[in-house]
């Protein structure tokens, strides 16, 4: 076995994609309602279940909030952006894609200064890229019966209320580098999207999620030689 001094160090490289429900009152491309907590299958029209004929229009309420958002996270705003559909198939997407948003996306190349206390260490701020913002449309959700999981259950039912509701998703650089860093990221993007009120941040309810996307390997090396691999 190699000496453990021999051994690369290990360092987390971490970046994370923030998906935030815009506060709207109804959905990103049709006038369905968004409210939360009602009966399941009652905020449904035939745009969200994407029914023959149906053409989704943009709410410009979504698109407002999205720009505010984006300024706030010193995002540049594209003067050209569209919309694209990302295919995949499962329950909880009825017209089996989302619409979403991936070579034009509304903003691009921004970034976020954050404070980070780590345990044992001095504060110290650290400035956080964002590479974008795009809007996109939330899927419906699964309720599994006879078990809280997939596993066990007995069956599963559908509740397609959320499918259109508005969401902006943020992507960071992997500028992280411990899990400190990333709370604290991911509160302030929490505490500006709230101040702005552009949506509520009741994670309960899901209008603020974040997720890791970029665990890697950068060993010892000087930042110009540096080659980020994943670990195996």
């Amino acid at each position: 076995m190699a000496d453990a001094a021999t051994q690369p160090a290990w360092e987390a490289v971490i970046g994370l994609e923030t998906h935030v429900q815009l506060g709207t009152d109804s959905k990103i491309f049709t006038a369905a309602s968004t409210t939360f907590g009602d009966d399941p299958n009652t905020h449904i029209d035939p745009v969200v279940c994407g029914l023959p004929g149906t053409l989704p229009v943009l709410n410009q309420k979504v698109l407002e909030y999205a720009v505010k958002a984006a300024m706030a996270l010193n995002l540049n705003i594209a003067e050209h952006s569209k919309f694209d559909r990302k295919q995949y198939f499962y329950p909880d997407l009825p017209k089996n894609y989302q619409i979403s948003q991936y070579d034009q996306p509304i903003a691009e190349e921004g970034w976020i200064e954050v404070e980070v206390a780590e345990k044992g260490k001095d504060t110290y701020l650290k400035t956080i890229g964002i590479e974008r913002l795009h809007m996109e449309e939330d899927a419906g959700k699964l309720v599994h019966a006879g078990s809280d999981r997939l596993a066990g259950s007995t069956h599963s039912l559908v509740d397609y209320n959320r499918a259109g509701v508005a969401l902006a998703e943020i992507v960071s650089k992997p500028d992280l580098r411990t899990g400190r860093e990333a709370a604290e990221y991911a509160s302030e993007i929490r505490r500006i999207m709230r101040y702005l009120g552009v949506s509520d941040g009741n994670i309960r309810r899901g209008p603020c999620v974040a997720t890791s996307t970029s665990p890697c390997d950068g060993g010892r090396m000087r930042p110009s030689a540096r080659r980020w691999r994943s670990r195996t």
